[in-house]
């Protein structure tokens, strides 16, 4: 049993970037809440600075179930399609009015308590802060997904995903003195699920063996033949089962190069900044749009968080 007085329940809280998974992160705040944990200061990008904005808004409680009702169709009618542009798919301005239907924009300095939201600065190549300001003008800055998302325009900078230069900014969250740190990083070091079952030999001598059965003549001369054909059949089937190329194509490729950065960035920010809690979903465990497993990652998150928490206090 813990001594509750022995372990620091004050909290500054980071929430990683990832897309979906990034609802993991309300289930991330229940759990430290659920502990007795209080949340001092909150910083994210991307996925991350929607939950953090909303948070310290306080009215995740909202949040949470306006996400348990997000469906494929209605992920389809915040896609302000942006054919003209020419440097995106989509505009990004509907799913922002969607947003602030749930929670009202406002200034980031008003909110219940410090936030911080990071977006990247594309022309300059670094990292852009946010502590003031409106709250979805950051938010907006820091959700551009790179081709999918139309950048944002703010002064002379042009800002995209905070995720490309740190999805987890550990070192930009405003601490208080003696707070913990406590990372909720969901881009965890992954392997690429690949496709590589092995398929079953071809039966060649029960095909023969049936011909025979059914009364169709086969010549002894192409037996032979057949056996070596099947035979070249398997190896050739084989070869291409273990042809690991064929799991990537263009788009996958891009995607992929998308994740490798994302995990080096990630772990370069926890070197460079160790956090005291540090809980790690898996980059492969949700794909960037299942919105609609809103509650399953919700309850990953939880969890995931928990055993983080267990494993700090039993360390103090």
């Amino acid at each position: 049993m813990v001594n509750d007085k022995m372990v620091n329940k004050n909290v500054a809280l980071v929430l990683g970037s990832g897309g979906a998974r990034g609802l993991a992160h309300i289930g991330a705040i229940e759990a430290l809440e659920e502990r007795g944990y209080t949340i001092t200061s909150i910083a994210g990008c991307s996925m991350g600075s929607i939950i953090a904005g909303m948070y310290a808004a306080g009215q995740l409680k909202q949040a949470k179930e306006w996400f348990l009702r997000v469906d494929k169709q209605l992920i389809l009618r915040m896609l302000d399609v942006n054919l003209l542009s020419g440097n995106s798919l989509v505009k990004g301005q509907r799913i922002i009015r969607e947003l602030e239907k749930v929670v009202p924009d406002r200034p980031m300095e008003h909110l219940n308590i410090p936030c911080t939201i990071v977006a990247s600065d594309m022309i300059r190549t670094e990292e852009v802060v946010f502590r003031s300001g409106s709250l979805f003008e950051a938010v907006r800055a820091s959700i551009s997904i790179p081709l999918f998302f139309q950048p944002v325009q703010i002064g002379q900078r042009l800002l995209i995903d905070g995720g490309i230069l740190n999805p987890l900014p550990l070192h930009a969250v405003q601490r208080t003195e003696g707070d913990i740190l406590v990372a909720m990083d969901i881009s965890g070091k992954d392997t690429m699920p690949v496709e590589n079952k092995i398929p079953e030999s071809i039966d060649v001598e029960g095909k023969l063996a049936y011909l025979k059965k059914t009364g169709i003549p086969v010549p002894k001369s192409w037996e032979k033949q057949i056996r070596q054909f099947g035979k070249s059949l398997d190896e050739y089937r084989v070869k291409r089962a273990n042809d690991l190329g064929r799991n990537v194509n263009f788009f996958g490729l891009l995607d992929r190069m998308s994740d490798m950065q994302i995990q080096q960035n990630t772990l370069l920010a926890l070197r460079l900044t160790p956090p005291d809690v540090h809980a790690v979903m898996r980059q492969y465990a949700y794909n960037t749009f299942d919105f609609d497993k809103a509650e399953e990652i919700i309850e990953q998150g939880y969890r995931i968080m928990n055993e983080a928490l267990e494993k700090y206090e039993i360390s103090q």
